[in-house]
């Protein structure tokens, strides 16, 4: 076991839509207060998407983002920041001609996915490393627009988050680590329950432990209603955990949740149920080997 649990909260991600819960967080403003109710209630990383407030849907806009971080930094210079850079992975193809994108492709240059990172220079981001088909669109993740990204985001100072989503993602970021592109020890997210990706089952999450790099710092998050199971079975082998709004809308008991902040204290009471400890923000810096926060 870990010595400390390290929570993240993803709260809200870009594919829980509001008819799914009234309060999902759409705006900066919302997205912000989230991250901070999240953190008040045990998180020491917040996971950020952003949506376009007249649509709802994810966006890459970096005046959303830079709104964003401005108001979660305003009201707390502790939590560690981590912002995605799944956006732009997403390609629909066209009935007629499928070679041609459909509505609701993201899909653009590897280069404008790490803008943001760029510009703000989270402590974190996300890297995906699957391809894949994901609800309504196919997610592609080529090893080469991986590689700009990865390079990209080391020269900002950005420590990548590999998001793992089936068995053959962690080869390929295996792979990247062996060729250079990567630099040890990896910071793993292991995703399970996605439909077509890694089941979430004890059995697929102990596999993939088990084929994890030595000296890799894990945790891994279930979907829907595994997203709580999941939990726990991340701590008992020794892993960190995940919750929030992006995984999961409602309440072990079924209910909807009032908010990511609730989600958190559900989190925090089932690892120190168990026997765990939650890492403070400053505690996960340090065990992830980030610098300390920046005082205003």
């Amino acid at each position: 076991m870990a010595e400390r649990t390290i929570l993240t909260a993803a709260v809200t991600g870009n594919l829980t839509r509001p008819e799914q819960h009234p309060q999902l967080p759409i705006t900066p403003a919302q997205i912000a207060q989230a991250a901070l109710d999240a953190a008040e209630a045990g998180a020491a990383i917040v996971h950020l998407h952003v949506r376009d407030p007249e649509t709802a849907r994810g966006s890459m806009r970096l005046d959303l983002y830079r709104e964003l971080v401005e108001r979660i930094r305003e009201k707390n210079e502790r939590v560690i920041l981590n912002l995605t850079t799944g956006e732009g992975g997403r390609f629909v193809p066209s009935d007629d001609d499928p070679r041609v994108a459909a509505a609701g492709s993201t899909l653009c240059a590897p280069e404008r996915r790490v803008a943001h990172v760029e510009d703000l220079r989270p402590e974190i981001c996300t890297l995906d490393f699957n391809t894949m088909w994901s609800g309504q669109a196919s997610v592609i993740n080529s090893p080469r627009n991986l590689g700009i990204m990865a390079e990209r985001i080391a020269a900002a100072g950005v420590r990548p988050e590999i998001e793992i989503f089936d068995s053959g993602d962690l080869q390929m970021a295996k792979h990247f680590l062996k060729e250079g592109r990567l630099t040890g020890p990896l910071l793993v997210q292991l995703v399970l329950g996605v439909r077509f990706g890694a089941v979430a089952t004890p059995a697929t999450m102990a596999y993939l432990v088990g084929e994890l790099p030595p000296g890799t710092v894990w945790a891994a998050f279930g979907i829907g209603r595994m997203a709580f199971p999941m939990l726990a079975q991340a701590f008992l082998l020794g892993g960190h955990v995940r919750i929030g709004m992006e995984d999961t809308v409602r309440t072990v008991d079924g209910e909807l949740c009032r908010g990511n902040g609730q989600l958190v204290e559900k989190a925090v009471s089932i690892v120190e149920s168990l026997g765990g400890t939650m890492a403070t923000p400053e505690e996960a810096r340090e065990m992830l080997g980030l610098a300390p926060a920046v005082r205003r």
